[in-house]
């Protein structure tokens, strides 16, 4: 399994964290249940995403709502939410450097595949506005 479907189960498994009240370790596997196999240096990256950008919620709600033009965190959908909490997290509070427009790029194409036909050109917005 490559990073793309470890950010795939990840924001599956925030998307969980967000809804219910279960820990992260249930989130996850039970996101990795319906998918493929990960190998172990994504499924190291998977938890590492999950759990930081739990532990980092308060500020990357911040960060979001400052480059979402004043959008309130809670009123977006649960998608674009959760896609723009897992990079800012890998832009901002991630160990490993990723360039931001890779994170940026990945982020859109999550959109594209979970959210709506607008959710793609929020995540860009939020996101480059960050960037700049």
């Amino acid at each position: 399994m490559s990073r793309r479907q470890a950010r795939e189960v990840a924001l599956q498994a925030l998307f969980q964290l967000d809804f219910n009240e279960v820990t992260i370790e249930a989130a996850v596997d039970a996101a990795l249940g319906e998918s493929a196999v990960l190998a172990d240096r994504d499924r190291e990256y998977l938890r590492k995403a999950v759990s930081g950008t739990k532990e980092n919620l308060a500020a990357i709600d911040a960060i979001i709502m400052e480059c979402s033009r004043e959008w309130k965190v809670e009123r977006m959908s649960g998608i674009d939410r959760n896609i723009a909490r897992l990079a800012v997290f890998e832009m901002k509070f991630n160990e490993e450097e990723i360039t931001p427009n890779i994170v940026i790029n990945e982020a859109v194409e999550l959109a594209k595949k979970y959210g709506t036909d607008e959710s793609a050109r929020f995540i860009n917005g939020v996101l480059g506005a960050m960037v700049k």
